[in-house]
């Protein structure tokens, strides 16, 4: 709410203030003394340059001040000091219909009811409410020189009354400051709208609403983009607390900030009509998700490593001190890692490295085992070759088992892009319909308004200027139901761009998943490889097939790896 007071200062003054507090305002109260006359009305020159002074648009179309009504604020005027009786044609009335009165029309067109008509009709037509309080003197006239002084005992019951009514009627009824097409202005935009405007009017220049409502969007949804990064990167660093931890985990626990994050953004943002502001905001999410991916995995390998490392401590003791270096050390070497590996697998919170990382340990193990077996005087050479095809079935195995791993991970990421852009796609289309929603309801209160003031020309027999109102409001419907259209046109626009770019993001993960699958498939098979070994080994003694069998108790594992990847014939 604007307090305007009448002045007799430089006219061009009190028209830049009129205007600024009529763009500021949701309500607008006019604080004059005495009473409703001619002179009051005509003291209000500036309402009838307010088109010199406000424009709705920049572009070089014709301006129609009947959009004025859209977001022009509630008039409210304030009578200071009223003496008069409220009496028209002998009959008491109402302070509105006090108003109305003052307000009325004369019929004619000469240059002087042209004159006196002028700012009545730009109040009618301009604000979409008018309204009227009449306040008496406050107190007797020996006190008005110390009234901040007075207490409150010492005023005027009437006044008292007056204030009170005028007080509940403000706060119970003033509606809160919108932008055109019904965005709220917050404390924050108000004070960057008065810096706008003033700087505007103070340069000469004329502000245009739509370039203040644009400039305003553009400092609004990037402080958005930044609000929704800062609470999805707040809590994924907690999150990092517990890293390493599943992908299933990281990708649920983005999920749900990434759609807290999207929910910031839309409270702040407005006419974020092309979605470049939300593109922004998931292309920086997705860049965050990605280096906490990395941060996870990093967390994942070093733990898998340190636990290897631990594990297999015993194991390099006895390498350093030659302990596998005898008749029959393979077996023994060939049971430790494998007590090893029993071990690392039960272990917990390894993360998304863990088979990959063991594959990596297997691999630097290979050699030592090598090198131990083909020292082991205690096998034949036959026996050797047996035991060379098992350590490269059982690194292929691993390996598979790692690529495995990962194109898990990467259907949960594909899931995860799904699930996120299902949500992203719903608080749109939300944030849209509720943007439409405050269009229409601004449409329907200024159509309301025009329908009202024509109604009230056709009953004072302004036929002529009703007619003229009826082009307009037609007009004025059109003008609304391109506007609803354009809306809904660039909604479906912003979300078939978003479901292509989601589109582009999938198709690319589907081709690595198909790629994966390809090398999986295109492996050598060492379950195959591991049954033509055994089949020879029936051929040896009793004693050589209880310590093959020990040594394979990985073969089950890896049957049914490979019977569930369609591997085995």
């Amino acid at each position: 709410m604007i307090v305007s007071t009448l002045s007799q200062g430089d006219s061009k003054h009190d028209t830049k203030i009129f205007s600024l507090a009529v763009l500021l305002s949701s309500t607008l109260v006019l604080n004059s003394q005495g009473t409703i006359d001619n002179r009051a009305i005509e003291e209000l020159q500036y309402v009838t340059e307010l088109t010199e002074y406000i424009k709705v648009k920049s572009s070089d179309e014709d301006e129609d001040d009947s959009e004025f009504v859209k977001f022009f604020p509630s008039f409210i005027w304030a009578v200071r000091d009223f003496t008069l009786e409220q009496k028209i044609n002998g009959k008491y009335v109402t302070e509105d219909q006090y108003l109305e009165y003052a307000l009325k029309l004369k019929p004619g067109s000469s240059r002087t009811v042209k004159e006196f008509n002028l700012p009545r009709e730009c109040i009618r037509n301009y604000f979409p409410s008018r309204k009227c309080f009449t306040f008496p003197f406050p107190t007797s006239p020996e006190n008005v020189s110390r009234l901040e002084s007075l207490d409150p005992a010492d005023l005027s019951s009437d006044f008292q009354d007056v204030s009170d009514h005028f007080c509940k009627f403000i706060f119970d009824r003033s509606e809160v400051k919108r932008l055109k097409d019904g965005h709220t202005v917050t404390g924050r935009v108000l004070g960057q709208l008065v810096k706008t405007y003033v700087d505007t009017i103070s340069s000469g220049e004329v502000p245009f609403l739509e370039n203040a409502v644009i400039a305003m969007a553009m400092i609004e949804n990037e402080a958005a983009v930044k609000e929704g990064l800062e609470v999805y990167q707040s809590g994924m660093e907690k999150l990092k607390d517990s890293f390493p931890l599943e992908l299933t985990d990281v990708s649920s626990e983005h999920q749900r900030l990434s759609s807290m994050a999207t929910q910031t953004f839309m409270k702040r943002s407005f006419k974020d009509s092309e979605g470049t502001f939300m593109k922004c905001l998931e292309e920086d999410i997705n860049k965050l998700f990605d280096g906490y991916l990395c941060q996870n995995e990093e967390a994942s390998k070093k733990r898998c490593e340190n636990l290897l490392s631990s594990l297999s401590a015993p194991m390099t003791e006895k390498l350093k001190k030659g302990f596998y270096a005898v008749p029959g050390g393979y077996v023994l070497f060939s049971q430790d890692l494998e007590g090893i590996v029993k071990e690392y697998k039960i272990q917990a919170n390894k993360g998304v490295k863990a088979e990959e990382t063991l594959e990596e340990f297997l691999k630097q193990k290979s050699v030592d085992s090598n090198g131990i077996l083909q020292a082991d005087k205690k096998l034949t050479e036959k026996d050797k070759k047996i035991m060379e095809v098992r350590e490269k079935a059982v690194l292929l195995a691993q390996e598979i088992n790692a690529k495995e791993q990962k194109q898990q991970q990467l259907e949960e990421k594909m899931e995860a892009e799904r699930r996120s852009n299902e949500e992203r796609m719903r608080q749109m289309k939300e944030k849209m319909d509720e943007e439409l929603r405050l269009q229409r309801e601004e449409a329907e209160r200024a159509m309301d308004s025009k329908l009202k003031e024509q109604a009230d020309l056709l009953e004072k027999g302004f036929k002529e200027k009703a007619d003229r109102m009826t082009k307009e409001i037609e007009d004025f419907r059109r003008k609304n139901k391109e506007a609803e259209n354009k809306s809904d046109q660039m909604l479906k626009k912003m979300i078939e761009k978003m479901n292509k770019k989601h589109d582009e993001t999938m198709n690319l993960m589907m081709r690595q998943h198909s790629e994966q699958m390809k090398a999986i498939m295109s492996m050598p098979r060492p379950v195959r490889l591991l049954r033509s070994t055994l089949m020879s080994a029936t051929q040896r003694s009793r004693r050589f097939q209880r310590w093959f069998s020990v040594m394979f108790t990985s073969l089950p594992l890896l049957m049914q790896l490979y019977t569930r990847l369609g591997l085995l014939p």
